[in-house]
């Protein structure tokens, strides 16, 4: 079995297309969605994990690019700059995985890599830039 997560984007002629519901009944893929944000007339985003065997994730990929939407592998992982960091918490209202959370009573913005998505959320709306995104040398 093969899994990968991955950052789909939807351009706005396919959005409102059966694209995931074809990938697990054509290709017999599983899929976990990890974040979605999809408005019909609109572009789309989902971040999600897919597996399935690998020929048929193969074949999904393919499937995917075919119909227009752009496949980015997540093959990266987010960190935070402790240095850079200065406890505002504006990254945990966008964390979708709850990596990034607020410990109490201290308001001690805490970041636990074990539960990261990697869908990179976090790093554009950090006022300190402390949110970094690095190459994951052991998904690669």
């Amino acid at each position: 079995m093969h899994a990968e997560i991955l950052a789909l984007r939807f351009s706005r002629e396919v959005v409102d297309q059966p694209i995931i519901y074809r990938l697990v009944k054509d290709y017999d893929l599983e899929f976990n969605l990890l974040k979605a944000a999809i408005d019909p007339r609109q572009e789309g985003v989902i971040v999600m994990e897919l597996r399935g065997h690998p020929k048929n994730f193969r074949r999904g990929l393919k499937y995917l690019r075919d119909s227009g939407v752009k496949v980015k592998s997540v093959a990266r992982e987010v960190g935070r700059n402790e240095e850079l960091c200065y406890q505002c918490g504006t990254c945990t209202a966008v964390c979708p995985s709850g990596a990034l959370s607020i410990k109490r009573p201290e308001m001690a913005v805490v970041f636990d890599p074990n539960k990261c998505s990697a869908c990179e959320l976090c790093c554009p709306v950090c006022p300190a830039r402390a949110m970094e995104v690095r190459l994951n040398r052991e998904a690669v």
